[in-house]
């Protein structure tokens, strides 16, 4: 077997290399780093990556890259694991798991410093003047759960500054969601009452927190306080249907389940997030990870990514217990790790009885159910490009789709699009919007042109720095008719000739080019679509049930939401700009004087030229200038 690169020699660093934990960094012949990996044996590890065989094809594909390792010594496994995330963390390499979700995650804060409290929605670091509750799963199950506390508890959830400010009730009190205390319908012992028993059923003491209220509302009852003990029955009511709709739920623990499976390339990760023994919601992870082999591979290393990011995101997202499926030969090793990271101690375990194991299984069916629809969702868009390959009676398999679009209104912030397609979907990071500058409003053809020239010029100047040939697309749409799509002809065959006439090559193949017009109904399937040939437009007819015809009406759909996205934008941030702004030497405290004197700006257009020079600071010569400016003279 060919064990890499050929002027590489494993032998003379495995035979130096420390047979204790630490963590490996391999190289390729630029000193980039390709793959970093941890061992509890360093120089037992990495000789099973230049062993003469049993290696599968991923890992060959690494080792044919690498040119030289680096090796790190750490006093424990635990250390080594610790050490492996930060490096992962700051290079990034290409054969380790990579997890696309940065994002943190929501909370439920509380503030206790305020005489009434408040819940509202969170996300960031750890606060010194609030309590968190959490993490959620997602914005929305926080959301939820704020409108529950709403209607059960009446907690307000209002900002400071409008709390402050009331002098009457808002609506949340008149539909029975706030005790009103911004006017004093409620007495802060009352409030606090409410607030605790909140806390309360966040924290999972729900059986115990219903047997309180129960006492409370006899007593309130042999009081002869019969409204109070009302809202505590309606309150005890609302709980025991919360309860009831729990799927789910234990004695109050907190843990996460995470189930992880494995289909050939394709990997799904599914976290299940249990807060007070109540499942409160779950999220799907679909890592890419070039040489996970199983589903424990991947486990593994998507635990120590996912919880081991930075100091603050891990003491907040780490639980007591992590409940895994399946089981991992190095668990121990994981939850030393999770607990140095948090402070405490933490369980990580696959044989578990009872609820948590019904938790385990459910997050194991969710799991393989979400990897299913996840791979046929790839399989569909894969036999689209194939479908749209017969019905082009094109010799090759597109790869790679590119689809333009114009968005205005009545010619005002023209914006360009470009989106991109590939077998696996949408590829947004090579999306690219453009501001059209310099062309009379309203017309498509130009700034059509415009936008194509700075698309392919951008990636012909960035081929020709890097020597590497241009990415461009297999297809080229245009939303648009013969019109829009003569544009791309002109440009792409202007392109090709500087690129032939500064290269030896000669004549280089343009993409294929298709204009899709929407019809007069401009409903879908009813489009014209044409295709650029040597002897001009061709309509193609595609019938209307076909995979490929939907494939590019994805496409374009997707360039018009886009294009139109962005328009809209950058309508609003004009609008929101007034004409003084754009006026050089009339600065803020000028244009506020201005706009003291005149009384408005439309009072400073009608202005003349001797009204702006009696303004206070407004010289002659800047009267002038702010007059030509507002009047395009």
């Amino acid at each position: 077997m060919d064990a890499g690169n050929a002027d590489f020699d494993p032998k003379a660093i495995l035979a130096v290399m420390s047979q204790g934990p630490g963590v490996y960094r391999m190289l390729d012949k630029d000193g980039e780093v390709l793959y970093v990996g941890k061992a509890r044996n360093l120089r037992k590890r990495v000789s099973n990556y230049f062993r003469a065989s049993g290696l599968d094809t991923k890992t060959m594909a690494l080792v044919s890259h690498i040119t030289n390792i680096d090796v790190t010594i750490t006093n424990s496994e635990t250390e080594a694991l610790l050490l492996e995330q930060n490096l992962i963390k700051k290079f990034r390499p290409p054969y380790n798991i990579q997890l696309r979700d940065d994002k943190t995650y929501p909370y439920i804060m509380l503030t206790h410093k305020d005489v009434f409290p408040r819940m509202a929605f969170y996300r960031g670091g750890r606060r010194r003047d609030a309590k968190l509750f959490g993490p959620y799963p997602s914005a929305s199950a926080v959301r939820e759960s704020l409108a529950l506390l709403q209607k059960v508890f009446r907690v307000r959830q209002c900002e400071d500054s409008y709390f402050r400010n009331r002098t009457r009730p808002c609506l949340q009190h008149q539909i029975g969601r706030c005790t009103a205390p911004c006017v004093g319908y409620i007495s802060p012992s009352d409030y606090a009452d409410d607030v605790r028993d909140a806390s309360r059923f966040l924290q999972g003491q729900s059986n115990d927190l219903i047997r309180d209220m129960g006492e409370r509302m006899e007593r309130k009852s042999q009081a002869l306080e019969f409204e109070q003990a009302a809202r505590l029955r309606d309150r005890i009511s609302d709980l025991r249907k919360i309860q009831s709709q729990q799927v789910v739920s234990g004695d109050g623990e907190d843990a996460d389940v995470l189930a992880a499976v494995a289909e050939g390339s394709y990997h799904c990760v599914h976290v299940m997030i249990v807060r007070g023994g109540r499942v409160i919601g779950s999220r799907n992870h679909f890592p890419k990870d070039k040489l996970a082999e199983n589903a424990e591979a991947l486990l593994a290393a998507f635990i120590a990514q996912y919880y081991l990011r930075d100091e603050t995101t891990s003491s907040q997202l780490i639980p007591k217990e992590v409940i895994i499926s399946p089981s991992l030969p190095a668990k121990k090793t994981l939850a030393e790790a999770l607990g140095a990271a948090c402070g405490r101690k933490v369980r990580l375990t696959g044989n578990v009885r009872g609820h948590r194991a019904k938790w385990r299984d459910l997050a194991a069916a969710n799991a393989v159910q979400a990897l299913s629809s996840h791979i046929n969702n790839r399989q569909t868009l894969y036999q689209r490009f194939e479908r749209l390959q017969s019905d082009l009676d094109l010799e090759a398999l597109p790869k790679r789709i590119e689809c333009f679009d114009i968005s205005h209104t009545m010619g005002e912030s023209t914006v360009g699009a470009c989106v991109v397609f590939g077998h696996e979907g949408a590829m947004k990071t090579d999306y690219r919007r453009y501001n059209i500058k310099d062309i009379q409003g309203g017309d498509d053809y130009a700034a059509m042109e415009q936008s194509l020239k700075r698309r392919y010029r951008f990636l012909a100047d960035k081929a020709a720095d890097s020597g590497s040939p241009a990415v461009m697309p297999d297809i080229l749409l245009i939303d648009g008719g013969k019109g829009q799509l003569s544009q791309a002809v002109d440009v792409l065959t202007a392109l090709r000739a500087e690129a032939d006439a500064e290269s030896e090559r000669q004549n280089t193949e343009l993409p294929i080019l298709i204009g899709i017009a929407k019809g007069i109904s401009r409903r879908a399937g009813q489009e014209t679509l044409f295709l650029a040939t040597e002897q001009g437009f061709e309509e193609i007819v595609i019938p209307v049930h076909s995979p490929g015809l939907h494939l590019l009406q994805q496409v374009r759909d997707e360039a018009h939401r886009f294009a139109i996205t962005g328009h809209r934008q950058q309508r609003a941030k004009t609008r929101k700009k007034s004409a003084l702004e754009e006026i050089p030497g009339l600065g803020p405290v000028r244009r506020r004087e201005l706009l003291r004197y005149f009384g408005g700006q439309q009072e400073i257009q009608r202005a003349s030229e001797s009204d702006l020079s009696r303004a206070p600071g407004i010289s002659k010569k800047l009267a002038a200038v702010i007059y030509d400016a507002l009047h395009n003279e």
